[in-house]
């Protein structure tokens, strides 16, 4: 009889930032579908989402892929359950009013590799900053700009063996920064395999002693970039509009009252104010602003957008490395559908 090592994944309670939960199930002969993944529960009075006197959670599979680093091994992406089956408070992704897949996304993921013996960034010195300064490392090679591609290369091959539909990699603009893209039909889909790529590049991390910094400007007050999780979306509306003026109303949607932006931001991510300052490729984060191939505004129209005819999707630049991309995804559609309800 074979047998299986599921390793199933959640988000804790933890606040103004979740971090990522897995314990490792044991199945005998399991098929690798996610119907077959069993419901699971978990002691939420370690995890900040429940009290010691009623403490069990349940783990609801929704997302099951090979896990490439273990041997019969699965990785699991569950939503956190109450104990009579409704969604936690805590459980993001089941806010998303997307069932029919209608929202495409693809979200650019950028995060440090972190040195812990100096708390700094792989590749800065032990005392001040590099003295090249910010800019030879975009998109960089060799051995004085590009920091950890050792890492960077190990993790685009296990998400590539985990079956994730990741699009891309590139060292970013700061020393030990990096990004990758995932794209996905369907928003619940796209976040799940942002929170799994997030599992399996902690996990290589611990291998080589090396932390993985998602905090959104872990340089603090500094002139060096944070680090964002630029969301790309299209729905039907946006991929066959053919129309300028349809894409300026879902874009005015966005900055349409100041409720509006604060929806948003409250779920782009802890401390953005620290990110976005209207430098280094961000809008401030009091302002709202929209453009064609505008990488300072909030919303980025891509000139591909354009060039087809108005035909395309929107980049949203504001959410930050840290942000839930359950939350992210559920704002902005339900921010688009509203939009598209005042248009008809």
């Amino acid at each position: 009889m074979a047998k299986s090592k599921l390793e199933y994944i959640w988000l804790d309670g933890y606040k103004p930032t979740q971090s990522l939960r897995s314990k490792t199930k044991i199945e005998n002969d399991f098929s690798g579908k996610l119907e077959d993944c069993p419901m699971w529960s978990f002691d939420g009075s370690s995890t900040e989402q429940a009290p010691g006197g009623s403490s069990d959670c349940l783990l609801k599979p929704v997302f099951v892929c090979s896990d490439p680093q273990r041997k019969n091994g699965y990785l699991v992406m569950c939503e956190v359950l109450n104990a009579d089956g409704t969604p936690h408070e805590t459980n993001g992704r089941a806010t998303i009013q997307d069932d029919d897949n209608d929202f495409w996304f693809g979200f650019e993921q950028e995060y440090f590799l972190w040195d812990e013996s100096i708390d700094k960034p792989l590749g800065f010195p032990a005392e001040g900053f590099p003295k090249r300064g910010q800019g030879p490392y975009y998109c960089s090679v060799g051995a004085k700009n590009a920091y950890g591609r050792y890492i960077v290369e190990e993790h685009l091959d296990a998400c590539l063996d985990a079956g994730l539909n990741v699009e891309g990699i590139n060292a970013e603009v700061a020393t030990g920064q990096w990004e990758f893209q995932i794209f996905a039909k369907g928003a619940k889909e796209a976040g799940d395999q942002i929170w799994v790529a997030r599992y399996i590049l902690e996990r290589i991390g611990e291998k080589y002693g090396i932390s993985i910094n998602w905090h959104c400007k872990p340089l603090g007050d500094t002139d060096w970039n944070g680090s964002g999780m630029h969301a790309n979306f299209s729905n039907t509306t946006l991929r066959t509009a053919g129309s300028k003026e349809v894409y300026d109303k879902i874009c005015e949607g966005f900055g349409k009252t100041p409720e509006i932006i604060k929806a948003c931001i409250d779920v782009y991510g802890a401390d953005n104010q620290m990110r976005l300052t209207g430098k280094h490729e961000t809008q401030s984060i009091d302002q709202f602003s929209y453009g064609v191939s505008d990488r300072g505004a909030s919303i980025r129209i891509p000139i591909a957008t354009v060039e087809r005819g108005w035909k395309g999707w929107l980049e949203d630049r504001r959410p930050n490395s840290a942000a839930d991309p359950y939350k992210v995804a559920a704002i902005i559609i339900k921010t688009v559908k509203d939009a598209e309800a005042v248009e008809a």
